[in-house]
């Protein structure tokens, strides 16, 4: 479904991907992992397009698309969520929920779709109906209906972090690509979202890829592995076979991986 092949990116003297080549199949949880610095959100950033490499290639169902926009991925049903939430702090849940819908309208890629909208004309209409309708169908599967109207900067961190996901499904995206979901979460924070992940998953029937540093949580959800150490992919497989590679175990100092 997606293929990175032999990416390298660098920023003045650091090299942040070196050579890394691989592949995600369509409908699997893949997870990457790896110490801090490693490169895996480097990666996520070259994938949808807010890094551009200096070398290599993506490719995203056959076509070529290192060179497209990450508003072009998202249009092509690449979505994703960030390290650190990134939401309209000052908007309400629902708006912030819509915004990623906007990929998906299609009056805004016709001729005059501004004026057309000042007109409120109906096919305009319609579009936002659509829009709030597949938002709040969105809020109520991750069960923050109740918080439609909260603007977001007075919501919990642990809500935020749901309603980013929210919006990154408004788009319906086809590969979704998770950047650490869990970070900064409580426990049962935690377990609400690993559950969502593999709804996501196996019920919507998304291709998922997990970053995440909560090691038990990886090996619990994921299908298939991907370690990175220093930019580059030292081991690749089932979360038993990496949690025993000796290269891993290497890689984050000891025997905490294999739990």
């Amino acid at each position: 479904m997606l293929e990175v092949i032999d990416v390298h990116l660098k920023f003045g003297g650091v090299w942040a991907l070196r050579g890394v080549t691989l592949h995600i199949h369509q409908g699997e949880l893949l997870s990457i992992i790896g110490p801090n610095g490693a490169g895996k959100t480097s990666l996520l950033n070259v994938i949808s397009g807010f890094y551009r490499p200096i070398k290599g290639k993506v490719i995203f169902k056959g076509q070529d698309i290192t060179s497209l926009s990450p508003y072009r991925r998202a249009e092509l049903g690449i979505g994703r969520t960030f390290q650190k939430v990134e939401l309209y702090r000052d908007m309400t849940v629902l708006d912030n929920v819509i915004s990623g819908f906007i990929p998906r309208i299609k009056y805004l890629k016709k001729p005059f779709a501004m004026v057309k909208a000042s007109l409120w004309l109906r096919e305009i209409r319609e579009e936002e109906v659509k829009a709030r309708y597949v938002a709040e169908r969105i809020l109520d599967y991750l069960d923050i209906g109740q918080c439609r109207y909260r603007i977001v900067r007075t919501l919990p961190y642990g809500i935020q972090k749901k309603v980013e996901l929210a919006r990154a499904l408004a788009m319906d995206p086809e590969i979704i690509l998770l950047d650490e979901p869990m970070g900064g979460l409580n426990f049962e924070e935690k377990e609400d979202m690993a559950r969502y992940i593999l709804s996501i998953n196996e019920e919507l029937g998304k291709t998922v890829v997990l970053i995440e540093h909560d090691l038990a949580a990886v090996m619990d959800l994921s299908e298939r592995v991907i370690v990175m150490d220093y930019g580059k992919v030292i081991a690749e497989g089932s979360p038993e076979e990496v949690a025993n590679d000796p290269k891993v175990i290497a890689a984050y100092m000891g025997e905490k991986v294999k739990r």
